[in-house]
Protein backbone atom coordinates (compact mmCIF):
# COMPACT_ATOMS: atom_id res chain seq x y z
CA UNK A 1 0.00 0.00 0.00
CA UNK A 2 1.35 3.53 -1.27
CA UNK A 3 0.67 6.30 0.79
CA UNK A 4 2.41 10.19 0.46
CA UNK A 5 1.87 12.44 3.39
CA UNK A 6 3.47 16.28 2.10
CA UNK A 7 2.51 17.66 -0.92
CA UNK A 8 1.87 21.58 -1.85
CA UNK A 9 0.18 23.49 -4.25
CA UNK A 10 0.50 26.93 -5.83
CA UNK A 11 -1.23 29.31 -2.56
CA UNK A 12 2.22 28.77 -0.83
CA UNK A 13 4.00 30.92 -3.43
CA UNK A 14 6.22 28.74 -4.11
CA UNK A 15 4.59 25.21 -6.02
CA UNK A 16 3.51 24.37 -9.02
CA UNK A 17 0.28 23.06 -9.94
CA UNK A 18 -3.47 22.83 -8.09
CA UNK A 19 -4.59 20.17 -5.66
CA UNK A 20 -5.89 17.94 -8.42
CA UNK A 21 -2.91 17.91 -10.17
CA UNK A 22 -1.21 16.41 -6.84
CA UNK A 23 -4.43 13.96 -6.72
CA UNK A 24 -4.45 13.20 -10.52
CA UNK A 25 -0.19 12.40 -10.03
CA UNK A 26 -1.01 10.27 -6.71
CA UNK A 27 -3.19 8.20 -9.01
CA UNK A 28 -0.67 7.74 -11.96
CA UNK A 29 1.92 6.72 -9.16
CA UNK A 30 -0.13 3.84 -7.71
CA UNK A 31 -0.78 5.51 -4.05
CA UNK A 32 -3.91 4.31 -2.48
CA UNK A 33 -3.96 7.36 -0.55
CA UNK A 34 -2.47 11.11 -0.40
CA UNK A 35 -2.01 13.34 2.01
CA UNK A 36 -2.26 17.47 0.79
CA UNK A 37 -0.27 19.56 3.05
CA UNK A 38 0.52 23.23 2.15
CA UNK A 39 1.93 25.80 4.30
CA UNK A 40 0.35 27.48 6.98
CA UNK A 41 -0.15 31.15 6.80
CA UNK A 42 1.89 33.08 9.40
CA UNK A 43 -0.76 32.90 12.09
CA UNK A 44 1.96 34.61 14.29
CA UNK A 45 2.12 38.03 12.29
CA UNK A 46 -0.35 41.12 11.77
CA UNK A 47 0.01 41.11 8.43
CA UNK A 48 -2.62 39.10 6.13
CA UNK A 49 0.24 37.95 3.95
CA UNK A 50 3.57 38.84 4.96
CA UNK A 51 5.60 36.08 3.11
CA UNK A 52 3.93 35.42 -0.01
CA UNK A 53 6.34 33.07 -1.61
CA UNK A 54 6.84 31.27 1.45
CA UNK A 55 3.15 30.45 2.62
CA UNK A 56 -0.25 31.15 2.10
CA UNK A 57 -2.30 33.96 2.85
CA UNK A 58 -4.56 33.98 5.97
CA UNK A 59 -8.15 34.55 3.98
CA UNK A 60 -6.79 31.53 1.78
CA UNK A 61 -6.72 29.16 4.24
CA UNK A 62 -10.33 28.61 4.81
CA UNK A 63 -10.78 28.00 1.05
CA UNK A 64 -7.52 25.61 1.41
CA UNK A 65 -9.49 23.14 3.84
CA UNK A 66 -12.61 23.50 1.73
CA UNK A 67 -11.44 22.60 -1.53
CA UNK A 68 -9.56 19.32 -0.36
CA UNK A 69 -12.64 18.79 1.45
CA UNK A 70 -14.55 18.56 -1.64
CA UNK A 71 -11.75 16.52 -3.52
CA UNK A 72 -12.04 13.94 -0.50
CA UNK A 73 -15.46 13.72 -1.57
CA UNK A 74 -14.99 13.01 -5.31
CA UNK A 75 -12.20 10.87 -5.06
CA UNK A 76 -13.61 8.68 -2.52
CA UNK A 77 -13.19 4.97 -3.82
CA UNK A 78 -10.48 6.09 -6.17
CA UNK A 79 -7.74 7.63 -3.93
CA UNK A 80 -8.34 8.48 0.01
CA UNK A 81 -7.37 11.98 -0.05
CA UNK A 82 -5.97 13.38 3.28
CA UNK A 83 -6.28 16.85 4.88
CA UNK A 84 -3.36 17.72 6.68
CA UNK A 85 -1.40 20.83 6.43
CA UNK A 86 2.33 21.57 7.68
CA UNK A 87 2.89 23.94 10.58
CA UNK A 88 5.89 26.39 11.23
CA UNK A 89 6.81 25.59 14.90
CA UNK A 90 7.07 29.04 16.71
CA UNK A 91 7.46 29.27 20.27
CA UNK A 92 6.10 32.55 20.80
CA UNK A 93 3.48 31.74 18.96
CA UNK A 94 1.97 28.11 19.37
CA UNK A 95 -0.60 29.05 20.90
CA UNK A 96 -1.93 31.04 18.00
CA UNK A 97 -1.61 28.42 15.91
CA UNK A 98 -3.08 25.83 18.09
CA UNK A 99 -6.49 27.42 18.54
CA UNK A 100 -6.42 28.18 15.27
CA UNK A 101 -5.74 24.74 13.56
CA UNK A 102 -8.23 23.32 15.97
CA UNK A 103 -10.79 24.99 14.37
CA UNK A 104 -10.52 22.27 11.21
CA UNK A 105 -10.86 18.82 10.60
CA UNK A 106 -6.80 17.72 9.94
CA UNK A 107 -6.61 14.29 9.69
CA UNK A 108 -2.86 15.02 10.36
CA UNK A 109 -0.36 17.68 11.26
CA UNK A 110 3.03 18.00 9.96
CA UNK A 111 5.44 20.04 12.49
CA UNK A 112 8.18 21.71 10.89
CA UNK A 113 11.35 23.78 11.72
CA UNK A 114 12.04 26.24 9.26
CA UNK A 115 13.83 29.04 11.00
CA UNK A 116 16.28 28.91 14.07
CA UNK A 117 16.89 32.69 15.58
CA UNK A 118 14.75 34.38 13.08
CA UNK A 119 16.70 32.63 10.14
CA UNK A 120 15.64 30.26 7.56
CA UNK A 121 17.26 27.02 7.70
CA UNK A 122 18.01 26.85 4.11
CA UNK A 123 19.93 30.15 4.29
CA UNK A 124 23.86 29.11 4.13
CA UNK A 125 24.76 32.35 4.74
CA UNK A 126 24.31 31.92 8.54
CA UNK A 127 27.52 30.11 8.59
CA UNK A 128 30.20 32.32 7.11
CA UNK A 129 31.30 33.53 10.38
CA UNK A 130 30.77 31.19 12.93
CA UNK A 131 33.44 29.01 14.39
CA UNK A 132 32.92 25.38 15.65
CA UNK A 133 31.07 26.29 19.00
CA UNK A 134 29.02 28.80 17.15
CA UNK A 135 27.75 26.01 15.30
CA UNK A 136 27.35 23.38 17.40
CA UNK A 137 25.36 25.87 19.24
CA UNK A 138 22.86 26.29 16.39
CA UNK A 139 22.43 23.04 15.54
CA UNK A 140 21.52 22.30 19.57
CA UNK A 141 19.59 25.29 19.18
CA UNK A 142 17.89 23.29 15.82
CA UNK A 143 17.22 20.31 17.73
CA UNK A 144 15.90 22.17 20.76
CA UNK A 145 13.30 24.00 18.60
CA UNK A 146 12.07 20.09 17.56
CA UNK A 147 12.23 18.64 20.71
CA UNK A 148 9.64 22.10 22.04
CA UNK A 149 7.45 20.88 18.89
CA UNK A 150 7.36 17.51 19.97
CA UNK A 151 6.27 18.10 23.28
CA UNK A 152 3.84 20.54 21.94
CA UNK A 153 1.26 18.15 21.35
CA UNK A 154 0.12 19.96 18.20
CA UNK A 155 1.33 17.45 15.49
CA UNK A 156 1.56 13.82 14.49
CA UNK A 157 4.07 13.98 12.45
CA UNK A 158 7.36 16.21 12.40
CA UNK A 159 8.64 17.36 9.02
CA UNK A 160 12.25 16.83 7.83
CA UNK A 161 14.07 16.70 11.04
CA UNK A 162 17.47 17.41 9.46
CA UNK A 163 16.86 19.37 6.98
CA UNK A 164 19.02 22.09 7.80
CA UNK A 165 21.80 20.74 6.25
CA UNK A 166 19.45 21.21 2.83
CA UNK A 167 21.92 24.03 1.97
CA UNK A 168 24.24 23.34 3.91
CA UNK A 169 25.37 19.82 4.04
CA UNK A 170 28.61 19.92 6.40
CA UNK A 171 25.62 20.24 9.22
CA UNK A 172 25.53 16.53 9.56
CA UNK A 173 29.36 16.86 10.41
CA UNK A 174 28.91 19.16 13.37
CA UNK A 175 29.27 17.08 16.85
CA UNK A 176 25.90 17.05 17.92
CA UNK A 177 24.78 13.28 18.81
CA UNK A 178 23.60 13.62 22.26
CA UNK A 179 21.00 16.53 20.92
CA UNK A 180 20.25 13.98 18.02
CA UNK A 181 19.57 11.60 20.40
CA UNK A 182 17.66 13.45 23.00
CA UNK A 183 14.84 15.01 20.33
CA UNK A 184 14.63 11.18 19.48
CA UNK A 185 13.65 9.76 22.67
CA UNK A 186 11.33 13.35 23.27
CA UNK A 187 9.76 11.81 19.63
CA UNK A 188 9.25 8.53 20.61
CA UNK A 189 7.59 9.14 24.00
CA UNK A 190 5.37 11.62 22.45
CA UNK A 191 4.54 9.36 19.86
CA UNK A 192 4.77 11.48 17.26
CA UNK A 193 5.74 10.16 13.59
CA UNK A 194 9.03 11.42 11.50
CA UNK A 195 8.76 11.53 7.88
CA UNK A 196 11.24 10.69 5.31
CA UNK A 197 11.47 13.49 3.19
CA UNK A 198 12.35 12.51 -0.19
CA UNK A 199 12.77 16.77 -1.51
CA UNK A 200 16.45 16.85 -0.58
CA UNK A 201 17.36 15.95 -3.97
CA UNK A 202 16.49 19.15 -4.52
CA UNK A 203 18.62 21.04 -2.21
CA UNK A 204 22.38 20.68 -2.05
CA UNK A 205 22.71 18.28 0.23
CA UNK A 206 21.21 15.77 -2.02
CA UNK A 207 19.30 12.32 -0.48
CA UNK A 208 16.82 12.54 1.68
CA UNK A 209 15.85 13.85 5.72
CA UNK A 210 16.65 12.50 7.64
CA UNK A 211 20.23 10.43 7.34
CA UNK A 212 20.14 6.63 7.37
CA UNK A 213 22.48 7.24 10.88
CA UNK A 214 19.43 9.32 12.55
CA UNK A 215 17.05 6.60 10.36
CA UNK A 216 18.78 3.65 12.67
CA UNK A 217 19.00 5.49 15.63
CA UNK A 218 15.58 6.35 15.85
CA UNK A 219 14.79 2.48 14.76
CA UNK A 220 16.54 2.16 18.05
CA UNK A 221 15.01 3.87 20.02
CA UNK A 222 11.16 3.41 19.33
CA UNK A 223 10.13 6.34 16.90
CA UNK A 224 7.93 5.59 13.83
CA UNK A 225 8.39 6.81 10.58
CA UNK A 226 5.80 7.86 7.40
CA UNK A 227 6.53 8.67 3.99
CA UNK A 228 6.26 12.37 2.17
CA UNK A 229 8.00 13.97 -0.80
CA UNK A 230 7.58 17.27 -0.59
CA UNK A 231 6.25 18.07 -3.39
CA UNK A 232 6.16 20.81 -4.88
CA UNK A 233 5.46 19.96 -8.29
CA UNK A 234 3.16 17.00 -9.22
CA UNK A 235 5.75 15.28 -10.87
CA UNK A 236 7.12 14.63 -7.51
CA UNK A 237 4.35 12.83 -5.76
CA UNK A 238 5.23 9.37 -4.33
CA UNK A 239 8.94 10.35 -5.22
CA UNK A 240 11.42 7.44 -4.79
CA UNK A 241 8.82 5.73 -2.32
CA UNK A 242 9.77 2.18 -3.33
CA UNK A 243 13.73 3.22 -2.79
CA UNK A 244 12.53 4.46 0.53
CA UNK A 245 10.85 1.44 1.81
CA UNK A 246 13.68 -1.00 0.25
CA UNK A 247 16.22 0.99 2.39
CA UNK A 248 13.84 1.14 5.42
CA UNK A 249 13.30 -2.94 5.52
CA UNK A 250 17.52 -2.70 5.08
CA UNK A 251 17.79 -0.68 8.30
CA UNK A 252 15.20 -2.94 9.93
CA UNK A 253 12.12 -1.48 10.32
CA UNK A 254 9.27 -3.55 9.41
CA UNK A 255 6.81 -0.86 9.21
CA UNK A 256 5.64 2.48 9.06
CA UNK A 257 2.60 4.66 9.12
CA UNK A 258 0.04 7.20 8.17
CA UNK A 259 -2.86 9.61 9.91
CA UNK A 260 -6.34 9.92 9.12
CA UNK A 261 -8.39 11.64 11.19
CA UNK A 262 -5.58 11.85 13.05
CA UNK A 263 -5.72 8.47 14.34
CA UNK A 264 -2.21 6.05 13.71
CA UNK A 265 -2.50 3.47 10.28
CA UNK A 266 0.09 0.98 10.55
CA UNK A 267 1.41 0.12 7.23
CA UNK A 268 3.55 -2.85 6.67
CA UNK A 269 6.93 -2.86 4.98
Amino acid sequence: MKFDLHTHHFRCGHADGNIRDYIEAGIAAGLSVIGISDHTPYFGDPEEHPFPHIAMAKKEFANYVEEVLKLKQEYEGTIDVLLGIESDFFPAHAEVYRKVLAQYPFDYIIGSVHSVSEVSIFNKNRWKNQNKQDKIATKEAYYSLIQQSARSGMFQILGHIDAMKGNYPAFSDIPADAAIDETLRVIAENQIAIEINTSGKTKLSGGWYPSDAILERALHLGVEVTFGSDAHTPKRVADEWDDVAKRLKEIGYSEWVYFKNKQKVIVPL
